[in-house]
């Protein structure tokens, strides 16, 4: 391989020298300052100086018909560490162009053997490529002549349905509610920044794919819904937002259900309530927000999502067989730290749809697996927003957390002896059920636990 002078090294790019380190087989080069760089390099060629004795620069090194282009090879690594590949003349012409422009200093357009413009450094090879109007066969290209910037320099402007991924990214289905190749990439920090919700109508501008990336990217987001952005973003904070105890009763309308009925008339929720439902092992907690989630999906004014966090991985098969499949499912084994993350997120998206006035519920199982801040936190996140929408939390855990204004609790003797509702009316309760119920059926609870008790 040829050596290439010092003068050379420091002259190229940083993005030239990650290209060189690579084809010379250099470990950890990513991680170098450019000075470091340069300096490893040309330890690695054999510690040779651009100006000592038998050093060859670009322009002299390679003349002979069988001496090797420096920056010649099969792949080079991108950005993010994957191998793409690259196109490279036969003849080294274009690595000893490039390396007698940077040797001369003057930033002049040196020219090949073949009298052809030598490479800028700076410009990407897909670039170049174009220009010269090479044909190329990567599945890529055909993106980003699509889905780019326009041939005429104008900038492209994407419209479309907001639909978010379980790692807090998403996609603008330019075509909703299917996937096609036009749709764009809205990153987690967009999301977050911008508050966007599943089914947002969102504008912005694009760019196009880079070298290892399949879809192309929105720059910003100018429109939410029709609003520009900075109005929908610039709202008070969730957290600061006033609210109240919950007022409107959550109906199951199950009557052939008799677990689901004790718990609509004995334990009632509401919208914005944190509600716990808890018991020891084999208690059916589980089964209980089941068919309490079937029973809220089939409301249409409430967007229901199942988090599925460090369960038995049979549940999780029972719930994708079911009619509301989970966002998240994560079963046992799985990190706390991960398992959080992914609460986290979907409390984060209920959170957006209550700031916008919407009816959220979130029902999470279970509480158990995470860090016990992060479950606080998760379970703090409901609130009925007064004159607004509503976030509910639903979740299973084996003791009650503190806070909830909703503990529903389940006996494990009771559900192991088939006596249904195994309903333990003595540790569960609501908060001011009257204003779910009324004074008459908070009455009715009241009675109905006294009884429980003295039995």
């Amino acid at each position: 391989m040829s050596v290439i002078s010092r003068s050379a090294l420091e002259s190229s790019s940083l993005a030239d020298l990650h290209e060189i380190a690579s084809e010379i087989g250099l470990d950890g080069y990513r991680r170098l300052r450019k000075a470091d760089l340069v300096a490893t390099i040309v330890e690695r060629q054999g510690g040779e100086d651009a100006d000592g004795p038998g050093a060859a620069n670009g322009a002299d090194a390679a003349d002979g018909p069988g001496a090797a282009d420096a920056l010649d090879g099969t792949d080079v690594a991108d950005d993010d560490g994957a191998a793409r590949p690259v196109r490279r003349s036969r003849r080294g012409g274009r690595g000893r162009s490039r390396a007698r422009e940077r040797d001369s200093g003057d930033g002049a357009a040196a020219e090949d053997e073949r009298g052809e413009p030598a490479e800028h450094p700076g410009r990407s090879r897909l670039s170049r490529d174009d220009e010269r109007g090479e044909s190329d066969d990567r599945p890529s290209r055909s993106r980003r002549s699509r889905n780019g910037a326009r041939g005429d320099g104008e900038e492209r402007v994407a419209s479309g349905t907001v639909e978010l991924l379980p790692n807090g990214s998403g996609f603008l289905r330019v075509a909703p509610p299917e996937p096609s190749d036009d749709d764009v990439y809205i990153s987690a920090a967009q999301v977050r920044r911008c508050e966007l919700v599943a089914g947002d109508e969102v504008t912005g501008p694009v760019r196009p794919p880079r070298r290892s990336e399949r879809f192309p990217s929105l720059i910003r987001i100018d429109t939410i819904n029709g609003r520009a952005a900075d109005e929908v973003a610039e709202g008070t904070k969730y957290d600061d937002l006033p609210c109240t105890y919950a007022t409107e009763r959550l109906a199951f309308d199950a009557d052939d259900d008799p677990t689901l009925k004790a718990i609509e008339w004995l334990t009632p929720l509401g919208r914005g309530s944190r509600v716990a439902i808890v018991g020891g092992p084999r208690a059916g907690k589980t089964e209980a927000l089941r068919r309490m989630a079937v029973a809220l999906a089939r409301q249409e004014d409430l967007e229901c999502s199942v988090v599925l966090a460090g369960v038995r991985p049979e549940e999780i098969g029972d719930w994708k067989q079911g009619s509301l499949e989970p966002v998240v499912a994560l079963c046992l084994g799985v990190a706390a730290d991960t398992l959080g993350q992914a609460v986290e997120r979907a409390v984060e998206t209920g959170r957006r749809v209550a700031a916008r006035g919407g009816q959220a519920v979130v029902l999470i199982d279970t509480l158990e697996q995470l860090p016990p801040p992060v479950a606080r936190r998760a379970l703090a996140a409901a609130r009925n927003i007064a004159g607004g929408g509503s976030l509910t939390i639903i979740a299973t855990a084996r003791e009650p957390l503190g806070g909830e204004t909703t503990v529903i609790a389940l006996n494990a003797l009771l559900a192991s002896s088939g006596r249904i509702p195994a309903l333990d009316l003595g540790v569960s309760g609501t908060v001011r059920p009257e204003l779910l119920v009324g004074d008459k059926g908070a009455e009715a609870i009241a009675e109905a636990r006294a009884a429980a008790l003295a039995g």
